[in-house]
């Protein structure tokens, strides 16, 4: 058997990208957060869609975190919530978060570490934020 060096570059890229979710979800106060071991979904090198356990309910899925070539986020995992609907449900909050930091206003529930940089960072959290509603609205991408 001949190893594919493409699946070794996903799986490594999908291991770094689950440490940087960890990291992530414990620097926004998560407690030893339980991310899944393989992304629920993800284009390498570009977006990972990771579920966390939920510590209410432990076994569901309690929020979905995205990691890549962009901000980490997440997004609480409502009852019909699923990989495709986080997507594009941080990818609306990102768009109207850049909106209003181009108009140099402060955007409701979403902010950098270091606010200062939000004006001049909208326009590549727009092209991002368009990016996850173009992938979350292509049905190629999902399966039936």
């Amino acid at each position: 058997m001949i190893d594919d060096p493409h699946e070794d570059a996903d799986e490594q890229w999908c291991a770094k990208q689950r440490e940087q979710v960890i990291a992530y979800l414990s620097d926004e106060g998560f407690i030893t957060p339980t991310v899944g071991d393989w992304p629920a979904w993800h284009v390498t090198p570009v977006v990972s869609v990771w579920a966390v356990e939920s510590i209410k309910h432990p076994g569901a899925v309690g929020w979905w975190a995205v990691s890549g070539d962009f901000p980490s986020d997440y997004i609480t995992c409502s009852e019909d919530s699923n990989p495709r609907s986080a997507l594009r449900d941080i990818g609306e909050r990102w768009r109207q978060a850049a909106a209003r930091w181009v108009g140099a206003k402060p955007a409701e529930g979403f902010q950098l570490r270091n606010a200062a940089h939000e004006h001049e960072l909208a326009p590549l959290l727009a092209t991002r934020a368009q990016l996850f509603l173009d992938l979350a609205a292509d049905d190629c991408n999902w399966e039936q």
